[in-house]
């Protein structure tokens, strides 16, 4: 997840441990202490972009990490201060950690439970990475803790606040997760062809879902609102595994097929040879399902990738765009046009401009 929710759920969550017995300071060391597993973004300033991205939320999002961090820092803290004993602080710091971890095992991107044992990302696909309404809750509560004395007896209920909420939330995401898995079912029982389907929520909510399955040359793509009425509409990505040969045996590509979990295709545009990442959804899918998608690697210029999936995650939004995406997640579907507005949208993502026919093949040989 994002930051602040990091920040604001450590916090929270400090409070709840050890409010009592450490004051105020709980919330803070709460909060650098679930914020400490993304200490492996420094990673970024000398390792390559495709090596950067099996870097982050690798050894530090794993299990030993986690067990490791809070047994060095209870050994630290409890010389700091004795108000917590040895076995308290480990709980504590570790009970920071594992959240991180739990929060993060929610995204798309996943993370490696058990390095460096195994290499497997885990992901559930449960929240997308910045979700408003999982961290209203735990800033609201954070904001009450801070400005309430510390004897008030109303903090325990801004506690409550900041982390009941965000469970519930949870577990409404995964109830609306199995309906559009029931609902994916249905619609890919049409194709005997699919061979694996995973389903993911569309940016900033749990109630619009992404939806990718895969054929054999390629994969379907759709986006589906749990109040959506009829089948979902897919449309073909072939994978173009041939454009990938003067490049195959590189080592970035191999570091990207790792990452991408086999989820990708490959397409030549605009004189760019780009590994897409299917699992990140496309820029503004729901409304253009011929849409570029958001992680978007230029195979020919690697220096460029360094902000590969930032680059188009959040540009382009506007008051137009979130009104859009409010209209499909209540079940109105879109029809796409080709506007001067959509094409305003992708100049200043510098993502170069999807083709409208998706099979046809590339001009010249990268």
């Amino acid at each position: 997840m994002d930051s602040l929710t990091h920040i604001a759920l450590g916090a929270v969550t400090g409070e709840a441990l050890a409010g009592r017995s450490l004051g105020k300071k709980a919330m803070l060391i709460g909060a650098l202490t679930q914020s400490l597993p993304d200490i492996d973004f420094v990673t970024s300033f000398w390792l390559p972009p495709a090596q950067y991205l099996l870097a982050h939320r690798g050894f530090s999002h794993s299990l030993l990490f986690a067990v490791l961090a809070a047994l060095l820092l209870a050994a630290v803290a409890v010389r700091w201060s004795r108000q917590l004993t040895f076995l308290k602080w480990s709980i504590f710091l570790g009970t920071e950690i594992l959240m991180h971890l739990a929060i993060d095992v929610m995204n798309v991107y996943g993370i490696g439970l058990w390095e460096p044992f195994s290499h497997h990302r885990y992901s559930l696909n449960l929240l997308f990475v910045a979700d408003p309404l999982f961290t209203l809750w735990p800033c609201i509560a954070l904001i009450g803790l801070v400005v309430s004395h510390r004897q008030h007896q109303g903090r325990i209920t801004f506690v409550r606040l900041g982390l009941i909420p965000c469970g519930i939330y949870m577990l409404a995401a995964f109830a609306m997760k199995l309906s559009i898995m029931h609902m994916a079912t249905e619609d890919l029982r049409l194709s005997a062809n699919n061979h694996r389907y995973f389903t993911t929520p569309a940016p900033l909510n749990i109630f619009l879902w992404y939806i990718v399955a895969e054929e054999t040359d390629g994969f379907n793509t759709g986006y589906r609102s749990v109040f959506d009425k009829g089948p979902t509409n897919y449309t073909f990505h072939p994978r173009g595994e041939t454009l990938l040969a003067p490049v195959q045996k590189r080592e970035d590509v191999q570091y990207l097929k790792r990452f991408s979990q086999q989820y990708y295709v490959i397409d030549y545009t605009h004189d760019t040879l780009a590994f897409n990442d299917i699992r990140f959804g496309q820029a503004f899918g729901w409304t253009n399902p011929k849409a570029p998608f958001i992680f978007r690697y230029d195979l020919q210029q690697p220096d460029n990738n360094l902000l590969v999936i930032q680059r188009g995650r959040f540009t382009g939004w506007n008051a137009s765009q979130l009104k859009a995406l409010l209209l499909r997640i209540r079940g109105r579907r879109l029809v796409y046009k080709p506007a001067i507005e959509y094409m305003s949208i992708y100049k200043t993502t510098c993502l170069p401009l999807p083709r409208h026919d998706l099979n046809a093949a590339p001009n010249t040989n990268p």
